[in-house]
């Protein structure tokens, strides 16, 4: 929650309540019974006519609706930023607003910021720090990053400059900075289904994104161009909303954005050598391009590979000769909920046409723009990326419902916007002039391209709220991008499978994927990767496919253009497949426990028939099995003779025949037995010799605590395999030592048993998981082994998604290790 705020503490309040509530009402006061399966209805939110039981919106759902229309100028020489927007506000909600608030996400730059102040010896933003404070006895640590992040700060005037606040008639609006946001008082209450026009005159200094590590802002090169990426750069609107009211918690740099649906207008006014990548359709095409480039423009719809619209050889005379005169490019974007874009002189420009045969955007123009350094592998594989993540995408959700979709690079690792991302690899410089690229860079470019462009979807479209539930719109889109990452290539190291989870799930540095944001210890893997590799596990292991797919593409279509929250996808998947998943809920999203069950017995029984002539002869059969015994081995050894040897004629029954031997008592006592037993009884004893089965019981330990199916791989002695998959219910009453009794055949023997083969449910202890054990691998190889991969995961993960490359998680990780 956001941090000295009298509304955030009003806010915690009621989950502070509701989390005691929950916590009073499952503690035990008799035996030690822990209930995984108790229903979330407890802690849920009590569905309403806003979000009815179903996950669905209710009957009176609401969302507020924001327009804009926007003129801004970039000052190249003096990397700054300038414009006028004139806002729309339509109240949709049944209440009344007295004042509305403004997100001034710039102002995280300044001294006073809360974000600056709080900063625990680190950078902010989308990188996260660049310094470490240092633990226990070791010192802190500064890096350059840190200082030079300290350095521009220090010498350059950044945040908002808000020149005026005007009502539609021009009077002056009354207006209070608080941090990254500001309120706008209004002259009188604006009552539900009433609009307001207002408008603010805005100006500040753009960033260095290399110097701050931001989510955008320029990038110098050296010979003097820039490339510009415009995010967060603008006044606009704060969500209202049915569950929180004004959600407008500070902006620290993690926690990303909540915001309103609506219509732009923006006239963006560059040097004219500049191309320009916008969210939006440009309007005034013959304004700022050639006929050449608008003919390509038109021929790049049917071509099968990416078009040139501006050549690499049209970019590097645009770079060399510079201009006094200026543009004005206008864009138009319907419907959605920011606006982002991009602006160079360095920028090469392809595009190709994506027909998906959708009833929403039959046509839609998938657009890289990029200077010289992205080389081949940007002209190979930008465009391409972005339209195979559309086809993807959309089969499991919803047809990509806007005209546009663009890959921009520039100095940030990976961002989002409508329409437009933000996305960092590029070749490398060879001593002969040429270009090249490594492996990793080219996967990083796919899947940070899948990754980026896949946001346009979650939370573009079904409008998460960031700020509060990271895990929303990155951990739906990283499972998501996993899946159209494994139809490019499987085997490129996707980060997304259970087996990539099982490092941080047994840490100590973690908190339950329902944590906010800005509280989330490692990003990361906590909003990425954990809920990811859940959804995959909810997927391939619990549901199926089937009943996956249609679950999530009925809440994906629920929520187009709409808010969801956790609960309306909890009870969404829920409803649509027909599954209680309260417990698998509870342990993923709301707990630390993680995933580690053993196989501690294996039991092998075999009917007792009661008839003595066959249960005594299989008794003789297991005592003849035994070994000696080492006395009398030892005895024989010594020549030692018997008793009953040196005394042949003193002899009995009992000389001559073994405990094992029947006589009529035995079977007497059977055949009363058999009299005793009823119809029933006896027709199933006799089927049960008939058959004479083998009887064996295992028994499991939940070591992790969090309750999961089994999956079991059974081996018997003549070499065959079997597979048989136990659901999570069996820990319903005993959650933490469960048994499970396994019936085959006479010929099939079992002779080992292997809980999870192929880790496919997180488990984090592989060799509790063999009956019997395995000899495990030297310690050196092992680690080695697994430093190896990792290092190659890590390479790509960390570049796709940014937070991983915080120094504080790379510390935490060797820790972990």
């Amino acid at each position: 929650m956001k941090v000295n705020n009298s509304i955030a503490l009003a806010l915690l309040v009621p989950l502070t309540l509701a989390t005691s509530v929950y916590a009073s009402a499952i503690k035990q006061t008799k035996g030690n019974f822990e209930d995984k399966f108790r229903q979330l209805e407890e802690v849920l939110p009590t569905p309403n006519v806003y979000r009815n039981a179903a996950g669905e919106p209710g009957e009176n759902y609401w969302q507020q609706q924001v327009d804009y229309k926007i003129k801004v100028t970039l000052d190249e020489e003096k990397r700054r930023l300038s414009g006028s927007e004139k806002i729309t506000y339509q109240n949709n909600s049944p209440y009344k607003l007295k004042y509305l608030w403004v997100q001034l996400d710039q102002n995280i730059f300044k001294d006073d910021s809360i974000a600056n102040m709080t900063n625990n010896f680190g950078g902010i933003g989308n990188r996260g720090p660049a310094s470490s404070a240092g633990t226990g006895n070791k010192p802190a640590k500064l890096s350059l990053g840190a200082l030079r992040r300290q350095q521009f700060l220090a010498d350059n005037e950044v945040g908002y400059e808000i020149s005026a606040v005007k009502d539609s008639k021009g009077k002056a609006l009354a207006f209070t900075v608080v941090g990254t946001q500001m309120r706008i008082d209004l002259p009188k209450p604006l009552k539900s289904g009433d609009d307001v026009e207002f408008s603010i005159d805005f100006a500040f200094n753009i960033v260095e994104e290399n110097a701050v590590s931001a989510r955008s802002g320029y990038e110098k090169f050296e010979d003097g161009n820039d490339i510009f990426l415009l995010a967060q750069w603008f006044p606009r609107l704060h969500a209202y909303t049915d569950y929180e009211g004004w959600n407008n918690k500070e902006f620290l740099g993690r926690g990303e954005f909540t915001l309103e649906f609506g219509d732009y207008e923006v006239e963006i006014n560059v040097p004219a050598d500049h191309i320009v990548s916008s969210t939006g359709v440009l309007t005034n095409p013959k304004n700022v391009l050639t006929s050449t480039q608008r003919k390509r423009l038109e021929e790049a719809k049917t071509a099968k590979r990416p078009v040139f619209i501006v050549t690499e050889e049209e970019a590097l005379e645009n770079e060399k000769e510079g201009t006094d005169k200026r543009k004005t490019w206008k864009f138009k974007a319907d419907n959605v909920r920011d606006f982002a874009w991009a602006s160079s002189r360095t920028f090469m420009w392809d595009a190709k046409g994506y027909k998906q045969g959708g009833d929403v955007q039959d046509h839609v123009m998938a657009m890289s723009f990029y200077p010289v350094e992205g080389g081949d592998l940007w002209k190979k594989y930008s465009t391409e990326s972005v339209i195979h993540t559309m086809e993807v995408y959309s089969r499991y959700s919803f047809d990509y419902p806007y005209p546009t979709a663009q890959s921009v690079n520039g100095p940030v690792g990976g961002m989002e916007y409508p329409m437009i991302t933000f996305n960092g690899p590029r070749t490398e410089l060879r001593d002969d002039g040429s270009r090249t690229y490594s492996q990793a860079e080219k996967r990083f470019l796919i899947g940070v391209v899948i990754h980026e462009i896949g946001h346009i979807y979650f939370p573009m479209i079904v409008n998460s709220d960031e700020r509060q539930w990271t895990w929303m719109d990155e951990g739906l889109n990283s499972f998501l991008d996993g899946v159209a990452g494994r139809e490019w290539d499987p085997t490129i190291p996707w980060g997304v499978e259970p087996r990539d989870i099982t490092g941080y799930m047994k840490s100590q540095n973690q908190v339950p994927i329902m944590t906010q944001s800005d509280s989330v210890l490692r990003l990361g893997p906590n909003a990425y990767t954990k809920p990811a590799a859940a959804l995959n596990i909810l997927r391939e292991v619990i549901l199926g496919r089937d009943l996956f797919d249609f679950a999530f593409k009925e809440f994906s279509e629920r929520w187009m253009f709409k808010r969801p929250t956790p609960s309306d996808f909890f009870r969404t998947m829920e409803e649509a497949s027909g599954v209680d998943l309260d417990w698998f809920w509870r342990g993923w999203f709301y707990s630390t426990d993680h995933v580690d069950i053993s196989i501690d017995k294996v039991y092998k029984m075999r009917l007792d028939t009661k008839n003595p002539d066959i249960d005594y002869g299989r008794l003789r059969d297991i005592e003849n099995d035994k070994p000696s015994s080492l006395f009398v081995e030892r005895n024989k050894a010594e020549g030692k003779t018997l008793w009953v040897d040196r005394n042949p004629d003193v002899t009995d029954f009992y000389d001559e025949n073994d405990r094992f031997t029947v006589t009529n008592k035995e079977r007497n006592a059977y055949n009363k037995f058999l009299k005793g037993l009823k119809p029933w009884e006896r027709e199933v004893f006799d089927r049960a010799i008939k058959e004479d089965k083998n009887y064996y019981v295992l028994e499991f330990s939940n070591k992790g605590g969090l309750v999961m199916p089994i999956i079991l791989q059974l081996t018997y002695a003549d070499g065959t395999t079997e597979d048989q998959y136990i659901p999570a219910e069996i820990w319903r009453r005993t959650p933490k030592n469960v048994r499970k009794l396994i019936v085959t055949d006479k010929e099939k023997e079992l002779v080992s048993v292997a809980v999870d083969p192929g880790w496919e449910t997180a488990d984090v202890d592989v060799e509790n998981n063999y009956y019997p054990r395995r000899i495990i691998p030297s310690r050196v190889e092992a680690y080695k082994a697994k430093k190896s991969t990792q290092k190659v995961r890590r390479d790509i993960m960390n570049d796709i998604k940014t937070e991983l490359k915080k120094d504080e998680d790379k510390e935490e990780e060797k820790k972990d290790k």
